[in-house]
This record gives C-alpha cells, sequence and structure tokens, in this order.
C-alpha cells in the first residue's frame, strides 16, 4: 500500500520558475553507483564510509569509488545501519550484518537463520535502531529486538499498521496507525498517547525540540507533546507546507529542519519553523522524491532519492546560483548598486532586489555582450559591445558615438576616459548627461586595461601587443609619445591593474611590478604567487578598492593578497575549490564584494557565492587503503589479504592498490600521494587517481605508502602495505651457492691455465730479450770502439797541427834571433835602432793570439761566444781579456801578453767591469770563471 501510494506521487514534479542560491551538490547517479534508481535508507561507519539500501542491495561509498554488495536473496535492500564494525541491513524475509573479510570486502551473516527466527509471510524490514546493547529491527506487523550479547530476540506485534520507528533521547518510539504512539520499555510497549493527531495522520518523524517531543506528520505537518496533550505546532511554514506530502525528514545538528517531499524536493526550515529555502529537481537535486536523509558527522546532509543520491554540503562556504531554464549565460561583470545586484553576460544585463529570491529582470536596450560594470560619482557605466551605457534601474541609455566599450574610470567629477575597442576616448558630462567629446588622436588599440597616472601618463595593455607608455597632452586629445614597453613580454589573458599606488602587469610567467626609478617592470616573486605555473588559468587581476584585496584565479582555487597586518608584506590566502565551480571565460573571471566577507564570483552557468568566514581548514582525516589486487601479466586480478605481509610469486609482480578518503565535499580538492620504499624512497607528485598500479616489480621486501591531501592540508595518517616478492627457483640461496662454487672453479681455473700461459710467454719473452740485449751490447761495443778511434785520430790530427805551429814558431823565433845577431854584428852600436824596429816588428802577436784562441776555445768550448751573448758590448781585446782572466792569469801575467803596463791592464779590468754591469764587491775573475 505505501509502495503503491509512493510510485503514484513520485510521478508529480513542481515546476520552479526562478534561480535560488543553493549550498553545493554532490550528484550521483545510477550510472556513478552501478545500481538501481531507488535508495531507501542511509548510514554511515566509524572509518566515515557510507552505506546506503538500494533496490540492488547494499552500496558503499569511501569517497572515491562505490561498490554494490548484492542482497542475499535478490529482492530490495530497505533499511541500513551501521553499529561497531557491523553493517546491519534489512529486506525481504530477512534481516541480519555485513562485515569486512580480511580482502576488505563485507559478507553478510543472517541473524534470522542464525537465531532461527519464523518471519511473517512477505514481510519487509523497513527500518533499524540501536539502544543499549540491542538492535531493533521494524517490518511494517513486527518488532524484533536482538540482543548483541546473548544472541536472543523477542518480538513486539503490531496491533495494526508499523509506520515510523526512531530513537529520539535515548527512548524508542513509534507509530502503530489508529492505535498512536508507543515507546519500548523493559522490552514491552508502552502508549505514549493515541489523540486523533497521532492515529489518523501517519508520522513521518519523531524528534525532540525544546525539551518537547515533536511528529512530523505526511500531509498536517508539525505536532507536539506538552503536558499529555498533542498540540498543533503554529509555525509560518504551515501555509507553505499545506499542500506539501512529506515522506521523509531529519532534525539537524544545528537544530534546522530538512524534510523530504514526494513531489517537491527538500525544503530546509530553521528552528523556529521558517523556511529557510526549497530545492528541487529545477535546482539542482536529481530528482524531486526524497525516500531518505540522513545527516553524516560532518554535518553534509544525504539524500536518498527515488532516482539517484545527492549531497548537500550545509556548511560548504559556498552557495550556487542555479538558474536551469532560460538562462541568460556567462556573466563577465557584476555589481551592487543602490541595493540591487546587476548581472552583466553575454546577453545583456539583468538585475533584482540585493538579498532576494527575485526573479532577474532584463534592463531594456542592453542586449548583447556586457564586458564591465563601474560606478563613479553614483552613477552606474555600462561598458558594452555597442558602447558604454548608463544604467538607471531598468533602463539604459547610450552614449552615442565610439565603438564597443571595455571600461571607463574617473579623470575628475566631470570628465572620463573610456577603453575602447579602437583606443581611448574621453566622455564629460553636460547637463546631468554623458557624452564623448574627443577620441585621443595618435593611438588606435584596443585598450581592455588601461591605467590613468597623475602625470598626464596612460598605460595600455594589447595582450596581442604589449605594454604601451602613452603620453598625452593636458587637455587630453593628442598622444604626444607613444612606446611599448621591452621589459615585459605580451601574453593571452595578460592584465594591468593599479594595486596600492603601485601598477602591476600579470602574465603566465608572473607578475611584474613597475619600477618608476627605471621606468619598466620587475618580476616581483611575492605577488607572483598569485597565479603558480602549473596551476595557471588567467592572468587577470582584479583589485578591490573596499577592502583592498587583489584577487587572481587559478584551476583549483581562488586567492588573493591583502595588506599585512604587522608589515608591509602582504598576506596570502588560498581558497581550494573544486571541478571548476569557480570558472567563467577564461581571461574574464570576475568577483565583487556583497557585504561582510562575502564575494560573489561570476561563472559560466551563474554564480558563486562565498563566504571567507566560513573557510576552515580541514578537520583531521584519515585515509584507507580499500583493496590490495595481484596478477601475473596479462592475468586476471584476485584479491590479497589486507590482514597480513605476503609473499607473491615471482610471477605474480603486478600490484595495484585502491586508497580513498571519506571526504564528501563538493568543492574539496582530494588528492593522493604514494612510494613504494624498496623501490623509491621519494614521494611522487600529487595525484587526483585514487589507485596505483606497479608493473614488473623485482623480488625484494616492499613497503607501499599513501597519503592524501585536501585543500593542501595532508591526511592525519599514512596508509601502509607491507608484502614481499619471492626470488625465482633459480634465484634461491640454494642456487646463488652452487652458482657461486661453479664461478669460483671456473675462475680458479682460468687463473691456473692463464698463470702458465703468462709463465711460458714470460720466458720467452726473457730469452727474446737476453738475445737482443747481447746483440744491442755488441752493436754498442763496436760504435765505442769506433767513436774512440774517430777520437784518437782528430786527437793525432790536433797534436799534429799544435806540433807544427810550434815548430813554425820556433823557426820563426830561431830567424828572428839570427836576424838580430847578423845586424848586431855586421854593423855594430849603430845598428841598436834598426834591431829595435825590427823587433817590435816581430813582436806584432796576432798570429799568436788566433792560434791561442783556437787552442782556447779547444779547451773551453763556447765560453768566448757565450760571453759575447750575454755581454754583446764587449770588444775583441775585452774578449781577449777574458780570456786570460779566465785562465785565472795575475794583471803582471797579462801584460807582457797584451804588450802593456800592469797598471794598463788595471785600468782594462776595471773599464771592463763597468761593461759589465757588476756590483761593486763582485769578483770580476769569479764572475768569468763561473760562466
Amino acid at each position: 500500500m505505501r509502495v503503491l501510494l509512493f510510485t503514484i506521487l513520485c510521478f508529480f514534479t513542481a515546476h520552479i520558475g526562478f534561480g535560488q542560491e543553493i549550498p553545493p551538490i554532490n550528484i550521483f547517479s545510477t550510472e556513478d553507483y552501478g545500481a538501481e534508481n531507488q535508495n531507501w535508507a542511509i548510514s554511515q561507519a566509524s572509518n566515515k564510509f557510507i552505506y546506503i539500501a538500494n533496490n540492488n542491495g547494499l552500496l558503499e561509498f569511501n569517497g572515491a569509488d562505490w561498490q554494490l554488495y548484492p542482497t542475499p536473496n535478490e529482492t530490495i535492500m530497505r533499511s541500513v545501519k551501521c553499529f561497531g564494525n557491523k553493517i546491519y541491513t534489512g529486506f525481504y524475509m530477512d534481516f541480519g550484518f555485513w562485515q569486512k573479510n580480511e580482502f576488505g570486502a563485507l559478507e553478510f551473516t543472517s541473524l534470522v537463520q542464525n537465531s532461527q527466527i519464523q518471519m511473517l509471510e512477505d514481510e519487509q524490514i523497513w527500518e533499524i535502531s540501536e539502544l543499549d546493547g540491542w538492535m531493533i529491527f521494524k517490518s511494517l506487523q513486527r518488532i524484533y529486538l536482538y540482543n548483541l550479547e546473548t544472541k536472543s530476540y523477542k518480538i513486539i506485534e503490531a496491533s495494526k499498521y508499523l509506520t515510523k520507528l526512531t530513537k529520539v533521547d535515548n527512548i524508542i518510539y513509534y507509530q502503530d496507525l489508529e492505535h498512536g504512539v508507543f515507546m519500548i520499555e523493559n522490552g514491552a510497549p508502552k502508549l505514549v498517547s493515541k489523540e486523533k493527531a497521532l492515529t489518523e495522520n501517519l508520522i513521518v518523524a519523531i524528534f525532540y525540540k525544546n525539551n518537547k517531543l515533536y511528529f512530523l506528520t505526511q500531509k498536517d505537518g508539525f505536532y507536539y507533546l506538552e503536558d499529555g496533550a498533542v498540540k498543533k505546532w503554529n509555525i509560518s511554514a504551515n501555509s507553505f507546507l499545506s499542500n506539501k506530502t512529506i515522506y521523509s525528514a531529519k532534525l539537524l545538528k544545528n537544530g534546522n529542519i530538512i524534510l523530504g517531499t514526494i513531489s517537491n524536493g527538500i525544503i530546509k526550515l530553521n528552528k523556529n519553523g521558517d523556511v529557510f529555502y526549497e530545492i528541487t529537481q529545477g535546482l539542482g537535486l536529481s530528482n524531486n522524491t526524497v525516500l531518505s536523509i540522513f545527516e553524516d558527522v560532518d554535518e553534509n546532509v544525504w539524500l536518498g532519492l527515488d532516482n539517484g543520491i545527492n549531497t548537500i554540503n550545509l556548511k560548504s562556504p559556498f552557495k550556487l546560483f542555479v538558474k536551469k531554464e532560460n538562462f541568460w549565460g556567462t556573466i563577465y561583470a557584476s555589481i551592487v548598486y543602490n541595493d540591487y545586484l546587476y548581472l552583466g553576460t553575454n546577453q545583456g544585463l539583468y538585475y533584482r532586489r540585493k538579498n532576494s529570491n527575485e526573479r532577474f529582470k532584463f534592463v531594456k536596450n542592453t542586449q548583447g555582450q556586457v564586458w564591465d560594470l563601474q560606478e563613479i560619482n553614483n552613477t552606474l557605466f555600462c561598458s558594452h559591445n555597442s558602447g558604454t551605457f548608463v544604467v538607471n534601474n531598468n533602463d539604459a541609455s547610450l552614449i552615442k558615438g565610439g565603438e564597443g566599450s571595455w571600461g571607463v574610470k574617473k579623470i575628475d567629477n566631470n570628465t572620463l576616459i573610456m577603453g575602447a575597442y579602437d583606443g581611448l576616448y574621453i566622455l564629460v558630462k553636460k547637463e546631468n548627461s554623458w557624452v564623448i567629446r574627443n577620441k585621443i588622436k595618435g593611438f588606435s588599440n584596443s585598450s581592455r586595461y588601461f591605467i590613468l597616472k597623475d602625470d598626464h601618463k596612460i598605460f595600455v595593455n594589447h595582450e596581442y601587443k604589449g605594454v604601451f607608455k602613452l603620453e598625452v597632452d593636458n587637455d587630453f586629445r593628442n598622444i604626444t609619445k607613444a612606446v611599448r614597453d621591452e621589459s615585459v613580454e605580451k601574453g593571452i589573458h595578460s592584465s594591468l591593474v593599479q594595486y596600492q599606488n603601485n601598477i602591476f602587469y600579470s602574465c603566465k610567467k608572473g607578475v611584474y611590478k613597475y619600477l618608476e626609478t627605471k621606468d619598466s617592470f620587475k618580476l616581483d616573486t611575492i605577488y607572483s604567487k598569485l597565479m603558480p605555473k602549473n596551476k595557471f588559468l588567467s592572468a587577470k587581476l582584479i583589485h578591490h578598492t573596499s577592502n583592498n584585496k587583489l584577487w587572481s584565479f587559478t584551476k583549483d582555487d581562488i586567492r588573493f593578497f591583502a595588506p599585512g597586518k604587522l608589515s608591509d608584506k602582504p598576506d596570502l590566502e588560498i581558497i581550494s575549490i573544486k571541478g571548476g565551480l569557480h570558472t567563467g571565460a577564461s581571461g574574464y573571471e570576475n568577483i565583487i564584494h556583497l557585504q561582510e566577507e562575502e564575494y560573489l564570483i561570476g561563472t559560466s552557468d551563474g554564480y558563486l557565492i562565498v563566504d571567507l568566514n566560513k573557510i576552515k581548514a580541514p578537520n583531521n582525516f584519515t585515509i584507507d587503503l580499500n583493496r590490495v589486487l595481484n596478477n601475473k601479466t596479462d592475468g586476471v586480478q584476485r584479491k590479497v589479504s589486507l590482514n597480513t605481509a605476503p609473499e607473491f610469486h615471482v610471477k605474480q609482480n603486478n600490484i595495484e592498490f585502491d586508497y580513498s578518503v571519506s571526504n564528501y565535499n563538493k568543492t574539496s580538492s582530494i588528492k593522493f600521494q604514494y612510494k613504494l620504499e624498496g623501490l623509491n624512497e621519494k614521494w611522487s607528485k600529487l595525484y587526483k587517481k585514487n589507485s596505483v598500479l606497479f608493473e614488473n616489480l623485482p623480488s625484494g621486501d616492499y613497503v607501499f605508502k599513501v597519503r592524501a591531501s585536501i585543500d593542501n592540508k595532508l591526511s592525519q595518517n599514512i596508509a601502509e602495505y607491507s608484502f614481499k616478492i619471492s626470488k625465482a627457483w633459480y634465484l634461491s640461496n640454494v642456487f646463488i651457492f652452487i652458482y657461486l662454487l661453479i664461478v669460483i672453479i671456473i675462475f680458479y681455473s682460468l687463473h691456473i691455465a692463464s698463470k702458465r700461459y703468462y709463465k711460458k710467454q714470460r720466458e720467452d719473452l726473457l730469452e727474446k730479450a737476453q738475445r737482443e740485449i747481447e746483440l744491442k751490447e755488441l752493436e754498442s761495443s763496436q760504435k765505442i770502439i769506433k767513436l774512440n778511434n774517430d777520437k784518437l785520430r782528430n786527437d793525432i790530427e790536433s797534436k799534429n797541427r799544435e806540433l807544427a805551429t810550434s815548430t813554425m814558431s820556433i823557426i820563426k823565433k830561431n830567424e828572428f834571433l839570427n836576424t838580430i845577431k847578423s845586424e848586431l854584428t855586421e854593423n855594430g852600436k849603430s845598428s841598436v835602432t834598426k834591431v829595435i824596429k825590427i823587433i817590435d816588428k816581430n813582436l806584432n802577436n796576432t798570429d799568436d793570439w788566433k792560434l791561442f784562441q783556437e787552442a782556447f776555445n779547444n779547451a773551453d768550448k763556447n765560453f768566448l761566444k757565450k760571453i759575447k751573448t750575454k755581454h754583446p758590448e764587449l770588444t775583441p781585446n775585452d774578449l781577449r781579456l777574458c780570456a786570460y782572466l779566465r785562465l785565472n792569469l795575475s794583471s803582471k801575467e797579462i801584460a807582457p801578453l797584451l804588450n802593456i803596463s800592469p797598471r794598463s791592464v788595471e785600468v782594462k779590468r776595471y773599464r771592463l767591469r763597468k761593461k759589465m754591469s757588476l756590483p761593486h764587491d763582485a769578483n770580476l775573475t769569479n764572475y768569468i770563471i763561473e760562466i
């Protein structure tokens, strides 16, 4: 009956005609979890795994992967409850528990079969609870109380039809339709109330609130019990709920209430019973029929739907604006003006009252692409593909003239500068309206990003041409100088921004700061943290003057710099967000300040609101190793025990590990990092994939380690798994010993053989060398004999020459003496003078000197050449004196040889010392002898 009623009602859905800001929702379809549509109950284990009762069986979700365990009797699983290390489930004609085996898989144990419980025909277990060591299983006809310690059980029979069973304030309550609400006391039912409101209405939920017991009915709203009387809870939501059919409900930890309906999705009520919001299929749910609601330990709300499973991140700092029907495109700009929120899209300008759920209205005349929205002097300007509009509520008037506009900036109260598709324009205010006065001549490039400096300088960035530095005349009519800055490179999605009286240029390579003293840009390492290269999405920087923050967008997060609290160094904040929820058109990212710490970010399918006050670091979380698989190359994988350290065969050296973190936040970025000790000692890079396969591992001992990172915070633990890959039989210790023995024998044999070989070779070489030595000695002896003979021959010839010379000298002297004798004899005294002349003539010793020089050179080879080289200024007479000094002759002995007096020899020695530049204390003779 209940199932039939639900099946009929599930075909009706409500139509939602307007968008709404809602928390992030994780959507899991039947294709995602691999089971049937309907999901009847949800529970969570101590390791944060989620378990869901599905038409096909029990679903397990670890945060990364879904696993289906079919119902043992192939029927619909209706209920699930986690307690201890077991997961209790109920279904058609059976109930029991599931427990992990050594391989990490669940195995079912039937309590019905073990305790031989006789169930009623066609009985199904719809709800499970626990109290004081008892598990309570409820069908439509009975309640089974099973004692976990004694394994005994009790049965409570229904009088009519059992509906809701729940544990409230450590008491089990249930409704017996047409008989009222009961509590279980000492294993028996005890009537709580049988007033009409509780006997005629189907109760969906029972909860304790404000020291009272509350009852939520399916169609007649809330009641509460006070002083034994059941009273209607009169709240503002009653009229809203009057035409809704409630199928499930949950009192949240913070006191709010989530209602699951048959055809209207979920309704959230605050503590006072006011409607907070309604989320339907048109606003993001997979289905409008909510069969079950569960709040996990992290305060995420899980919805088991008639078609799919959803998770709502109620504590998320993000809220999404979703408009599924007639959506107006990507948001390029937004602003809050006069308490209205304006959104500029690629289809035009829309607005609605701030902080309301009204429909967005279209601003007349703004069809087309909106690029920017700015408030200047309490006037709203809309930069548009058609030009610049002045916006007044739901109307906009175009400032005529010029082409498409990128944005406007203030020069003074009556003058603006406009960046356009074809350059820069000046707008002036005349009679309370804005007109284009002139285009600044001399520059016609598109001017999306431009900065006006006080000294009539304008910086303009063109992503395909670079940064231009323009100088303009005093009246802003002509460009007097235009120079392209060479210190930065052009780049797609680059931008210019003014922040804290500094000009910054940003591109893919980083953020550059303009240095006034050098008139150039320089890379700023601090501000470049706004756009890390490995996460680059866009180089657009956005400055909010209201709170002095500088924003940027990356692939995985939103970043901003705020002024330092205790120093002039800015503080970097990183808001991690997964899945590109924050992305719009690349290079056109936009963010505005709404109120307090709330910001609106335009996206490609709506907008995102982030509350900085709610952003917190992830709580301590753990990583679980779920499964280990092993196989031969190209073989079938098999599960491996998680409880032991196995030893794998050498051919089974392909090991795969599956792991996960039980984090269900849609916007969190979960990554994993691993290392395999024994193969490498360094952690891998961070990866999104939650499994890793190692192929063809060599034999050895290994320890696999894995950890997780959520929003840049590491997991509290490191999951480990030790294993060993055995050696091949031919690499066993026995065979290694045999191999070693064989190698030793081979080496010894080779050593002996080589020793013999080299010994014989050495003997042959020695014999050969001995013969060669003898031959060389013989040859050397012959050469020595020949050299000695030649020397003796030369010596003989030299002696012969010397003998001849001496002979000739004697002959000559004899002739000379005979001449003197004859002359003296013939002429007597009168001839003395003539004799003296003859003596003087014969005293010319040039020939004697030549003979002396030759003999001297034979005795002291190359002396005269050496001293001439060392002292080139010496004369032949000086050389002759040097030769006599080298013979260690005294001045008295040298005088006759030079035919001068000894005193003249001393003078010559003195002059020789001067030519040689000898020190005063140096001995001339010693110096010449030592040369």
